[in-house]
C-alpha cells in the first residue's frame, strides 16, 4: 500500500492556519500570543483549550488532548488520518500523492465542492430577502438559528438566477456536471426554482447535493439533486453531519424520512436525526449508521409506505448485525410524521415514543405473525 510522502503532510500543515481551521468549528478568544476556549472534547465551564499560533498547535490542560490540525479533524469531525489529509489538501486545491516523488496537482473534484459551496452560500443570501420563503420556515416552527446550522437557503423563482450568479458561461460544464443547471435543446436552465433549499453535506462538512422543497402547491414536492461525481444518494445520509457537531458522540440515531424531519427534531432539541435521500436504505446506509453509533432507530409514518419502508429497512439491516448494535422500529400515528408530531407534543414526549421503540426482533415477530395462520402447524413453523 502506498504511504503519503512525510514531505507533503509537512507542506500540508505548513499552508494550513491552525487558528482559522478551529474557530470555522469552536469559537476562540485571543488571550495574548494564544487563542482560547472551552475545551470541544469534554465538558467544562472555564476555558482550558489553548491554541498556539505560532506553533500551530494545540492542547488541552483539561483533558490532555492536543496536536496539529491533522489531529483537530480526526477528533473533531471523526476523520481517519488519510480522510483529514483529503480535507485539507481539497481546501488548496491539491491532491494527495501516494509515493515520493509524485506531483502535486490540481484535484479533478476540487472545483465541484467549491462551486457547491458557493451555490449553497448564493441560496442563503437570497433567503434573507424572500419574506414568503422566511414566513414559510417560522410557519414549520424554525429559527434563525437552527435555519443557519443547516444552511438552509431559497431558489429564486427565475429559469438562470443561479447561472447569472456564477458570471461565467465557461463554468456552465461544472455546474451540469453537479446537477444544479439542467440542459434542453441547447439552452442551460436552473434545476432549483422557487423552492427552500437544503444542502447535504458528507461526513466532512462539504456540500455535495441539494434537496428543494417547494413552498406553494405543486409537484414534485420534493426535488433532489441527480446523481454526480461527488453525490451518491445510497451512501449519504442528511443530518448526519450537523449531529456531529453537536454531539460528539452520538448516542443514537434516528432514521426519518425527510429533510423537514430532520431539522424540526433539531429546532426541539433532538440532535440526532438523520434522514436517506429520497431512497430506500441501503447497505451503505446502515454500515454507516453502525460506524457512528451503537444504536440506530428507524422512524417511519404509520401509514401502509411507512410499514413498507421499515420493512425493508429490517431486510437491508438483518445481514449486517453485529454484537455491540441494537436496531429498533418506531412507528408513528397515521398521518403523522416527525416534523408535525414533534411541534404537537414537544420533543420530551417523542423521546419517550423513541425510548418505547420496538426492538429488531419484536418487529420481526409482530410482522410475521400477521401474515401467518397460527391455527395451523405451517403457520407456528
Amino acid at each position: 500500500m502506498k504511504q503519503i510522502p512525510q514531505s507533503f503532510i509537512n507542506d500540508l500543515l505548513a499552508r494550513c492556519d491552525l487558528i482559522e481551521l478551529i474557530n470555522n468549528r469552536v469559537v476562540l478568544r485571543k488571550k495574548g500570543n494564544n487563542y482560547t476556549a472551552c475545551c470541544p472534547f469534554h465538558d467544562e465551564k472555564t476555558p482550558s483549550f489553548i491554541v498556539n499560533a505560532t506553533k500551530q498547535l494545540y492542547h488541552c490542560f483539561g483533558c490532555g488532548v492536543g496536536g496539529n490540525a491533522i489531529s483537530f479533524l480526526m477528533d473533531y469531525d471523526h476523520l481517519t488520518f488519510v480522510e483529514a489529509i483529503e480535507t485539507l489538501a481539497a481546501q488548496f486545491g491539491l491532491t494527495v500523492p501516494r509515493e515520493a516523488g509524485a506531483p502535486i496537482a490540481a484535484r479533478p473534484d476540487a472545483d465541484l465542492y467549491y462551486i457547491m459551496t458557493q451555490a449553497s452560500r448564493y441560496y442563503q443570501r437570497q433567503l434573507r430577502d424572500q419574506f414568503v420563503a422566511i414566513d414559510y420556515l417560522k410557519q414549520r416552527g424554525l429559527s434563525g438559528q437552527i435555519a443557519k446550522e443547516f444552511g438552509i437557503g431559497y431558489a429564486l423563482p427565475g429559469w438562470d438566477d443561479l447561472i447569472k450568479a456564477f458570471q461565467k458561461p465557461e463554468i456552465l460544464p461544472q455546474l451540469l456536471s453537479v446537477g444544479l443547471v439542467i440542459k434542453k435543446e441547447q439552452k442551460f436552465y436552473d434545476r432549483f426554482r422557487d423552492r427552500i433549499m437544503f444542502p447535504i453535506r458528507d461526513r466532512r462538512g462539504r456540500v455535495i447535493g441539494f434537496g428543494g422543497r417547494i413552498i406553494e402547491k405543486g409537484e414534485p414536492k420534493y426535488l433532489n439533486s441527480p446523481e454526480t461525481p461527488i453525490f451518491h444518494k445510497g451512501r449519504e445520509l442528511y443530518g448526519l453531519y450537523e449531529a456531529y457537531q453537536v454531539l460528539r458522540d452520538l448516542p443514537r440515531l434516528v432514521v426519518v424520512e425527510g429533510y423537514m424531519d430532520v431539522v424540526a427534531l433539531a429546532q426541539h432539541g433532538i440532535r440526532y436525526a438523520v434522514a436517506t435521500l429520497g431512497t430506500a436504505i441501503t447497505t451503505e446506509h446502515i454500515r454507516a449508521l453502525f460506524r457512528a453509533t451503537s444504536e440506530v432507530i428507524f422512524c417511519f409514518d404509520g401509514d401502509n409506505a411507512g410499514k413498507a419502508a421499515a420493512w425493508r429497512a429490517l431486510e437491508v439491516t438483518l445481514p449486517l448485525l453485529q454484537d455491540g448494535i441494537q436496531v429498533r422500529f418506531l412507528l408513528l400515528p397515521d398521518k403523522e410524521d416527525p416534523d408535525s408530531l414533534v411541534r404537537q407534543e414537544g420533543a420530551e414526549t417523542f423521546e419517550q415514543r423513541i425510548q418505547k421503540a420496538l426492538p429488531l426482533a419484536d418487529f420481526l415477530f409482530n410482522h410475521l405473525v400477521k401474515q401467518a395462520d397460527l391455527s395451523s402447524l405451517e403457520g407456528k413453523a
